[in-house]
């Protein structure tokens, strides 16, 4: 009797090892978060800190479907192939129930269609190419931030209302910067069709000679200047610039050069008078932006940045979404994402339907020094619903699910 009983154990609990991970009861919900942790640190930081600033929040909260939520993070060293092996491992082997994360827009596509094929939901956090919700878009890829068209967009009209007949660009040249700078001319030659953009820079990203792009830019003497690029090729514009006087007696639109991440490191040499999409974190003292603040300088002793903010609503859209669904499994969490609206820092936002793109807006505003260091004055923020293409116009940009 003994023996048998011995025997039986060893068989069931065999059985047990064989079977996939997620057919087995989890004592937590596991969500896959991929990143470039140590490659983009500056970003990915925060990001991870906003990320468990409210993983705290929902679990103190009761949790999710009555488990607390878990993020399981890993480092994708900011490759496409190696993300792809990542995903599919935190999907099949570790019990993931969805995909989140990444920041370069190439890694982004590629999770976006390895999740497409596999029937996996990926919140795509970070990346803005534009066509990871419409040219490339699937039904099972969310994005939550304001994408490249969108903030582009809020860019343009902030041109059409200058003096400025002639613009240069220069931008990152990978599918972010491409879309950033095709968003920019189409909206702003909508709005003032007598424009004309005279030169375009295309440096490899993280990889920008400054000293010889000024140059370019300066002999195409443009009365303005739209730059997308970020992280250090931002820092070597900006000082290459100073010293050579491109900036001076010109208008400088700057997409995401606003932002904490970006802005900070430049110091006492961040540029004043430009135009920019940013965080300005340390006027927000009331309503939801004021709270988040707040909340998130008691529990890191720091002040929060653009990747904490997108980090914090992650996590937010994730538990709404799977409060919504019930469940978790794909299809259910796939067709909880429609339409969802979600209660964020930045107000409510809704995931829509038709391109599966939230409608998270952006702050606009100008740079300025203040204490020695750059920030942003005369903000606004613009809700992203207002920034978006029309539905006809999006049923033609995307493919059919």
């Amino acid at each position: 009797m003994k023996r048998s009983t011995f025997l039986k154990a060893m068989i069931a609990t065999a059985t047990l090892a064989a079977m996939p991970v997620c057919a087995v009861a989890q004592d937590t919900i596991k969500i896959g978060e991929i990143n470039h942790y140590k490659r983009m640190a500056a970003f990915a930081g925060p990001y991870k800190q906003g990320i468990e600033l409210a993983i705290d929040e929902v679990n103190a909260a009761g949790g999710v479907l009555g488990k607390p939520l878990e993020f399981i993070f890993r480092d994708d060293q900011g490759e496409p192939g190696e993300a792809i092996k990542i995903a599919e491992e935190l999907m099949t082997r570790e019990g993931a129930v969805m995909l989140t994360g990444t920041i370069l827009s190439n890694v982004g596509l590629a999770i976006s269609s390895f999740a497409g094929e596999k029937g996996y939901v990926y919140l795509a956090s970070e990346p803005l190419a534009d066509s990871l919700v419409w040219g490339a878009g699937n039904k099972y890829t969310f994005r939550l931030r304001a994408s490249t068209y969108m903030q582009a967009a809020m860019l343009a009209e902030a041109a059409a209302n200058t003096d400025a007949k002639t613009f240069a660009t220069i931008a990152p040249n990978y599918a972010y910067g491409k879309d950033a700078v095709a968003a920019f001319k189409e909206n702003l030659l909508r709005l003032k069709p007598d424009v004309e953009f005279v030169a375009e820079q295309w440096p490899g990203v993280f990889k920008i000679d400054a000293g010889a792009e000024v140059q370019a830019l300066e002999r195409a003497k443009p009365d303005a200047i739209y730059n997308v690029t970020f992280g250090p090729d931002l820092a070597k514009l900006v000082r290459q610039g100073t010293d050579r006087g491109l900036f001076e007696g010109r208008q400088v639109f700057g997409l995401l050069s606003g932002e904490p991440e970006y802005i900070d490191p430049l110091g006492d040499e961040a540029p004043e008078g430009w135009i920019v999409t940013g965080y300005p974190w340390y006027d927000l003292q009331d309503g939801p932006g004021g709270d988040f603040v707040a909340a998130y300088q008691a529990r890191w002793d720091d002040y929060p940045r653009v990747g904490s903010l997108v980090g914090y609503m992650t996590v937010q859209s994730i538990a709404a979404a799977l409060t919504k669904a019930g469940s978790t499994e794909s299809d259910a969490i796939q067709a909880a994402f429609e339409d969802l609206q979600v209660a964020t820092p930045l107000g409510g936002i809704t995931f829509r339907s038709i391109d599966n793109q939230s409608t998270a807006g952006a702050y606009v505003g100008t740079t300025a020094l203040r204490d020695g260091k750059g920030v942003m004055v005369d903000w606004a923020y613009k809700d992203g619903a207002d920034y978006l293409p029309s539905d006809e116009e999006v049923s033609k940009l995307r493919p059919a699910d």
